[in-house]
């Protein structure tokens, strides 16, 4: 019961604050009736999302789920609009404290109590479709500094943080293989966070990734959500749909006469689910061909960067922090990640981290498209 209590709890408070801040001053009994309906069934429909978003309980429990998540994102357009106009309320109370706004500030109560639920509701719908929508190709060149000449032009497709589960399933990925086979690359590098659920579950939707090709095969590194999902089963399930899964080690690709070392780590936090799976940007590339033309690190998180610039890499390729998905959650991902979108030097080292190509928990997506990556190595 403390459990339950603990969890509900603070969403219940946040909805009350959001109540208590907006419903009073909304001059449409029809607006009102409506915000204070979909706050009640928020505060419910959340906390039943996060416990049921990894387990097949039937289609009917899979449907509040899906709204679940659609309240999640509809929420937080809410409660962010809600405190923006608390802050913009303050200001101006202060400032009536100064002059004589009493009545332009009765209005501006009025109206942005009104515009509050108005504009969550058109956020969550563009993001909603943005999200829906498949990812969008993204080209991206990459300088290498003396890049050997066989080795321009090199192709690189990179798709990661895609999460099936709740709201994304096969025909999505499909969807998204087909977009990176039409690409035609050298390699296809898929940087972690593939899923959120188990193998029972979500086995038969990952069965597209079957098919992806590429010239020189198709690489994986695990992410954060693997390990919340069973990341040794998937680890076994990925392998036998033809991906080599790269756990701290490398691979030398012979190309034109030319060689490119893709080394792959495990997630940076794999290590507090399984000390055996340890990031270790150093360990994967032991062993490797000195003269080598590019190496390549595959890394979930982009704080990988610091151990990949020691290590001697050229070029480390990343996902994780979902371009801050939706606004205006991008402005803190860098409080919890050196980078957040878009491509980085670090030193000699270059680090592309890709906003994602699906979404975690709601389907929304504002101010960071998901895309497909087609990385090109170019001169420098």
């Amino acid at each position: 019961m403390f459990r339950l209590l603990r969890f509900y709890t603070p969403i219940a408070l946040l909805h009350l604050y959001v109540a208590v801040r907006v419903l009073p001053d909304l001059q449409s009994s029809v607006l009102f009736a409506a915000l204070a309906a979909w706050l009640v069934a928020s505060t419910i429909l959340i906390p039943f999302a996060f416990n049921s978003r990894r387990e097949n309980r039937g289609q009917a429990l899979h449907v509040l789920a899906w709204v679940g998540l659609i309240a999640m994102g509809m929420f937080s357009s809410l409660f962010v609009l809600t405190l923006l106009r608390d802050i913009a309320l303050l200001a101006a109370s202060t400032l009536s404290l100064f002059s004589h706004i009493e009545e332009p500030l009765q209005q501006f109560r009025h109206w942005s109590a009104d515009a509050v639920p108005l504009l969550a509701t058109l956020l969550t719908a563009l993001g909603f479709i943005n999200a829906r929508s498949r990812a969008s190709i993204r080209a991206v060149d990459i300088p290498i500094a003396n890049l050997p000449a066989a080795l321009h032009g090199f192709t690189i497709a990179q798709i990661t943080d895609i999460h099936i589960g709740t709201t994304i399933r096969g025909h999505h990925l499909d969807a998204i293989v087909d977009a990176v086979n039409g690409l035609n690359v050298d390699m296809i590098a898929v940087t972690g966070d593939l899923v959120d659920g188990s193998v029972a579950e979500l086995g038969a939707h990952t069965q597209p990734l079957s098919r992806l090709s590429a010239r020189h095969g198709t690489f994986f590194v695990t992410g954060n959500h693997e390990y919340y999902s069973g990341a040794h089963s998937w680890i076994v399930e990925i392998r036998r749909l033809g991906l080599r899964v790269l756990m701290n080690e490398h691979v030398v690709l012979q190309h034109e006469g030319s060689e490119v070392v893709v080394a792959g780590v495990t997630d940076f936090n794999a290590g507090h689910f399984d000390e055996s799976h340890e990031s270790d940007p150093v360990a994967a590339i032991v062993g490797a061909p000195a003269g080598a033309g590019v190496n390549l690190l595959l890394a979930h998180q982009p704080r990988s960067a610091f151990a990949a610039r020691a290590a001697g890499y050229h070029l480390q390729l990343s996902g994780h922090t979902h371009g801050g998905q939706f606004l205006p959650w991008n402005f803190f991902v860098r409080f919890q990640q050196p980078f957040t979108a878009g491509l980085h030097r670090l030193d000699e080292l270059w680090v592309y981290v890709s906003r994602g190509t699906g979404y975690w928990g709601p389907p929304k997506r504002l101010g960071a498209p998901s895309e497909i990556t087609r990385l090109t190595l170019v001169p420098a």
